[in-house]
Protein backbone atom coordinates (compact mmCIF):
# COMPACT_ATOMS: atom_id res chain seq x y z
CA UNK A 1 0.00 0.00 0.00
CA UNK A 2 1.21 3.52 -1.11
CA UNK A 3 0.36 6.39 1.55
CA UNK A 4 1.38 10.01 1.68
CA UNK A 5 0.17 13.32 3.37
CA UNK A 6 0.03 16.75 1.86
CA UNK A 7 -1.15 20.19 2.45
CA UNK A 8 -3.53 20.78 0.03
CA UNK A 9 -2.47 24.35 -1.74
CA UNK A 10 -5.12 25.72 -3.65
CA UNK A 11 -6.39 28.93 -2.32
CA UNK A 12 -10.32 27.96 -2.58
CA UNK A 13 -8.71 23.88 -1.12
CA UNK A 14 -10.79 21.17 -3.21
CA UNK A 15 -13.74 22.73 -4.45
CA UNK A 16 -15.10 24.27 -7.93
CA UNK A 17 -12.54 24.12 -10.37
CA UNK A 18 -9.45 21.96 -8.36
CA UNK A 19 -11.77 19.30 -7.54
CA UNK A 20 -12.47 18.85 -11.12
CA UNK A 21 -8.76 18.75 -11.88
CA UNK A 22 -8.07 16.20 -9.47
CA UNK A 23 -10.62 13.67 -9.77
CA UNK A 24 -10.05 13.81 -13.24
CA UNK A 25 -6.62 13.22 -12.53
CA UNK A 26 -7.40 10.61 -10.16
CA UNK A 27 -9.91 8.74 -12.59
CA UNK A 28 -6.95 8.09 -14.84
CA UNK A 29 -4.25 7.12 -12.30
CA UNK A 30 -3.67 2.97 -12.77
CA UNK A 31 -4.43 2.31 -9.21
CA UNK A 32 -7.39 3.51 -7.59
CA UNK A 33 -6.94 6.31 -4.78
CA UNK A 34 -8.90 7.16 -2.22
CA UNK A 35 -8.21 10.41 0.01
CA UNK A 36 -9.26 11.58 3.72
CA UNK A 37 -8.93 14.33 6.22
CA UNK A 38 -7.26 13.43 9.50
CA UNK A 39 -10.10 11.80 11.62
CA UNK A 40 -12.36 11.51 8.62
CA UNK A 41 -13.37 8.68 6.65
CA UNK A 42 -11.26 7.83 3.49
CA UNK A 43 -13.75 8.59 0.06
CA UNK A 44 -12.91 7.88 -3.81
CA UNK A 45 -10.27 10.25 -5.58
CA UNK A 46 -11.73 10.22 -8.46
CA UNK A 47 -15.32 11.39 -7.33
CA UNK A 48 -16.17 14.82 -8.11
CA UNK A 49 -19.17 14.91 -5.41
CA UNK A 50 -17.21 13.40 -2.65
CA UNK A 51 -14.29 15.49 -3.04
CA UNK A 52 -17.23 18.23 -3.04
CA UNK A 53 -18.75 16.64 0.69
CA UNK A 54 -14.83 16.62 1.76
CA UNK A 55 -14.36 19.98 2.75
CA UNK A 56 -10.54 20.08 2.12
CA UNK A 57 -9.59 23.83 2.13
CA UNK A 58 -6.40 25.76 1.89
CA UNK A 59 -3.49 24.70 3.93
CA UNK A 60 -5.48 21.64 5.07
CA UNK A 61 -4.04 17.67 5.17
CA UNK A 62 -5.18 14.83 3.65
CA UNK A 63 -3.60 11.64 3.54
CA UNK A 64 -3.66 9.47 -0.31
CA UNK A 65 -3.96 5.57 -0.41
CA UNK A 66 -3.54 3.61 -3.10
CA UNK A 67 -3.09 -0.35 -3.38
CA UNK A 68 -1.77 -3.23 -6.39
CA UNK A 69 -0.06 -1.84 -9.62
CA UNK A 70 0.56 1.57 -9.99
CA UNK A 71 -0.06 2.61 -6.23
CA UNK A 72 3.17 4.27 -5.30
CA UNK A 73 3.21 6.41 -8.73
CA UNK A 74 -0.62 7.18 -8.79
CA UNK A 75 -0.05 7.99 -5.04
CA UNK A 76 3.18 10.37 -6.30
CA UNK A 77 1.62 11.93 -9.07
CA UNK A 78 -1.86 12.87 -7.03
CA UNK A 79 -0.04 14.49 -4.53
CA UNK A 80 2.10 16.20 -6.36
CA UNK A 81 -1.08 17.75 -7.81
CA UNK A 82 -2.50 18.80 -4.44
CA UNK A 83 0.83 20.70 -3.62
CA UNK A 84 0.23 23.11 -6.89
CA UNK A 85 -2.30 26.02 -6.37
CA UNK A 86 -5.19 24.40 -8.86
CA UNK A 87 -6.61 27.71 -9.13
CA UNK A 88 -4.25 29.20 -10.48
CA UNK A 89 -3.04 26.74 -13.46
CA UNK A 90 -4.49 27.73 -17.01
Amino acid sequence: MAERTVKVASASGLHARPAAIFSKAAGEQPAKVTIEKAGGSAIDASSILMLMTLGAGHGDEVTLRAEGDGAEESVNALAELLEKDLDAEG
